[in-house]
């Protein structure tokens, strides 16, 4: 499989890569429904572990027939492992939880607490039905000191090995046929040290995965992306093995690490926006921006909260054809806005979704940008 231009095939379905995955973390992409994802093209969504052991519980995902059944989704679904949160929650606020060579310890708002072991995320992960598991890792900021990337490392082989060990014994004990099994993916960490970077991609190759994700804050300090040690790190694993660029979600940024060789792409970051009235749209220099070519000046960001759009009878884009643009003005959407209607978060999200799928569909038909 080459990094672009590539079919991924999972259990639910199959990928066309690269492609983005809204983060629809709880089951869901706030203010849409399944019906709405796939008709702007939503290959896949990314759920998290970790919030849903909490909201609305393992046991009642389980009861509601896994995530497909629940959300009413039938395309594929990554589940990421929780080890972002004990970055956000318990690196950046100590107080909240511990991390050890164990597994992670989270105490939620009610002090209740949450453990996540290597073994227990891919137990979960399976049972909720995932198409693509993901191993506990120790997530980073790039700017913790060498000693500290060092003990992630260390600690991310040794939970993905013990992931490894427990998903296969999973398989072997469910007597799982090859096309019904979820592929499992681990995570590279080492900060931006390119030492580092190497000795945990090897040791995980070493130890075998379907593929591989870059791991760490993927931004520095100024909110640059990393793209030189994103591209080292996907250097590193065999161009026939898919590569997740977790966490990376602006368009500019997913133009980047496509042509680094990334093939998989998820945030919060495209969704977020549209509700808070950033919305997106290739640039009007662009002479055909269904293909662009991503050089010079490609993207734009319209802000709808601006007086200027009040009566702007205009669609957001001419050349979408996503519900919003086909049916209502800059004007109305202005109007939504200021009002705070909940219709706004919907058609707004439409539209930055449906974006994302036309400038991965983009990227696939130019080979990378």
């Amino acid at each position: 499989m080459n990094t672009v231009d590539a079919c991924l095939a999972l259990p639910s379905g199959e990928l066309q890569l690269p492609a983005f995955l809204p983060d629809a973390t709880l089951g869901v992409v706030r203010s849409l429904d399944s019906t709405d994802l796939e008709r702007v093209g939503v290959q896949g969504l990314v759920m998290n572990t970790f919030h849903l052991m909490q909201k609305p519980g393992s046991s009642t995902i389980q009861a509601l027939g896994g995530l497909h059944a629940m959300a009413g989704w039938t395309r594929p679904i990554v589940t990421d492992s929780g080890g972002f949160q004990a970055y956000s929650l318990v690196r950046e606020n100590p107080k909240n939880g511990q991390i050890t060579d164990k597994g992670i310890v989270i105490r939620s708002e009610n002090k209740r607490k949450f453990q996540l072991t290597p073994a227990k995320t891919v137990q979960l992960q399976m049972g909720y039905g995932s198409d693509i598991v993901v191993c506990l890792d120790d997530c980073t900021s790039p700017e913790a000191p060498h000693a500290v990337q060092l003990e992630s490392v260390e600690r991310t082989v040794k939970w993905a090995r013990e992931g490894k060990r427990e998903f296969d014994s999973l398989l072997d004990r469910r007597g799982t046929s090859p096309d019904e099994r979820p592929l499992l993916l681990a995570v590279i960490q080492g900060g931006t040290s390119q030492e580092l970077r190497r000795r945990c991609a090897l040791e995980l190759l070493e130890i075998g995965f379907d593929g591989y994700g870059y791991g760490g804050w993927p931004l520095d300090a100024e909110g640059h992306l990393l793209l030189d040690v994103i591209a080292f790190t996907r250097e590193l694993i065999p161009s026939s093995l898919p590569f997740h660029a977790l966490g990376v979600g602006h368009p500019e940024n997913i133009v980047q690490c496509t042509k680094a060789g990334c093939n998989l792409f998820d945030s919060a970051l495209p969704t977020r926006d549209a509700r808070h009235g950033r919305l997106y749209r290739f640039a009007d220099e662009l002479v055909d921006p269904t293909s662009p070519r991503f050089m010079g000046r490609w993207f734009d960001t319209l802000y709808i909260a601006d007086d200027k759009f009040i009566k702007d009878d205009r669609p957001l884009a001419p050349y979408c054809d996503c519900l919003c643009c086909a049916r209502y003005s800059r004007g109305y959407l202005h109007h939504l806005f200021k009002l705070g209607d909940t219709l706004f978060f919907r058609l707004a999200t439409l539209h930055n979704l449906r974006f994302m799928t036309m400038l991965t569909a983009a990227l696939r038909s130019a080979g990378g940008g």
